[in-house]
């Protein structure tokens, strides 16, 4: 990257810094603990909504996790239409379809009710009913909705994206393969339903995957050059709560309090990343998501310690700090070793779990275009420790190709 471009970016994003304090940020309403799936109804009632549109996922729905949210809505006398054909990956057909069973069916809130896909999925149909005229390739990038949504409620069911607490949608165009975010304030849910229930039965790969998601979200938030003291405390509480938890909860699925810590530590770092941002990890993740189908979750997992080894000596003081704070740490050692240890933590985290180290189908003709999308999400952006060219975003995707 040149020294003209660099100076560019980091102009942008000091800027952008300048301005963000003046945006209208808001955390959601929480509903939280065991069973609170069960008082949304009443609670959507009080609201004098009278039809909402649940949008899920076909995995959702055949677990019959919906069910209890219908019987609830249907006791309170409040009509829905249902959505459940979000792909992973949401594409925009997907957003479309779901925005015209919302108009066809005079709803006036939306439930989303799932992992990140139905959760971007459903951000999407209310930029879309907020922005009837825009559609959603015109939405790409920052503040490109500016309208009022329709009341949203989240509703997580796993403990990794932070999705209930952030204003990225993140879409796909099933015609070009390219994955980008929409972010903007107003896509931020109104509400959220925080119920370690829901992420019980959550099978082992998702439990681990969705984890990691979290803890990327953490730590690309703390290491960038955008934090508040708020951001800051969110990437910590997140990072300690998932050292803490998140091997209990791939060993033991059922120990609730384990979920419960687990999903909010992901609200946690979604609170950090939405105000300060991620990185690389998102940007290169993001590109293996539209190009190949990869799992958010899974990418971020095997391709954060790659990032953060690149960064060198850039991230070292502020990885150091998130070892400490993770408990891994002895007395005297310098911030070079903290930082490498943690980077070996994560290493050892996904090797616990059985996630991969690399991914597999990364075709070598592809590269070229895979870098220069990682390098046009991230640039001028991203505020991270260490600005990258395409030479060097390159190499992380042959890091993590098998």
């Amino acid at each position: 990257m040149n020294i003209l471009f660099k100076a560019y970016c980091r102009i942008y994003q000091a800027v952008f810094r300048i301005v963000v304090p003046l945006l209208p940020w808001r955390k959601p309403e929480l509903i939280e603990g065991e069973n609170s799936l069960l008082k949304l109804p009443v609670f959507i009632k009080s609201k004098g909504i009278k039809k909402v549109l649940i949008v899920t996922d076909k995995g959702i729905s055949s677990l019959g996790l919906v069910e209890p949210l219908k019987e609830g809505l249907e006791k309170e006398g409040i009509a829905y239409a249902f959505y459940d054909k979000t792909v992973p990956n949401p594409t925009i057909d997907n957003i479309e379809e779901a925005a015209a069973l919302y108009r066809e069916n005079g709803c006036e809130a939306i439930i989303a009710f799932g992992g990140g896909s139905p959760m971007d999925c459903a951000k999407g149909v209310g930029a879309r009913i907020a922005r009837p005229d825009k559609p959603i390739p015109k939405m790409k990038g920052v503040l490109k909705v500016l309208r009022k949504l329709p009341p949203l409620f989240a509703i997580p069911t796993t403990a990794g994206t932070g999705s209930e607490a952030t204003l990225a949608a993140v879409i796909t165009n099933s015609e070009t393969h390219e994955k980008y975010p929409i972010n903007d304030v107003v896509l931020i849910p109104r509400y959220a339903v925080l119920d370690p229930v829901l992420t019980k039965g959550l099978p082992k790969h998702i439990t681990s995957t969705t984890g990691m998601d979290a803890l990327t979200h953490a730590v690309e938030a703390y290491i960038g050059r955008s934090n508040t003291r708020e951001t800051e405390d969110m990437a910590k509480k997140a990072v300690k709560l998932i050292f803490d938890n998140l091997k209990e909860a791939y060993d033991n699925g059922s120990n609730l309090e384990a979920r419960r810590n687990m999903q909010f530590a992901a609200y946690y770092a979604g609170v950090a990343f939405t105000r300060a941002y991620v990185g690389y990890v998102h940007a290169v993740a993001h590109t293996l998501g539209g190009m190949y189908n990869v799992p958010h979750g899974l990418a971020n997992a095997v391709i954060l310690p790659v990032v953060l080894e690149a960064f060198g000596e850039s991230a070292h003081k502020r990885l150091a700090e998130l070892a400490d704070v993770a408990g891994i740490t002895s007395e005297g050692e310098t911030d070079e070793q903290k930082a490498n240890k943690f980077i070996a933590a994560i290493k050892e985290m996904n090797a616990y779990m059985q996630i991969p180290t690399a991914i597999k189908g990364i075709k070598d003709e592809d590269l070229p275009i895979l870098a220069k999308r990682a390098f046009k999400e991230a640039n001028p952006l991203y505020p991270v420790p260490r600005l990258m060219g395409l030479d060097e975003i390159t190499k992380i995707f042959k890091a993590v190709q098998e």
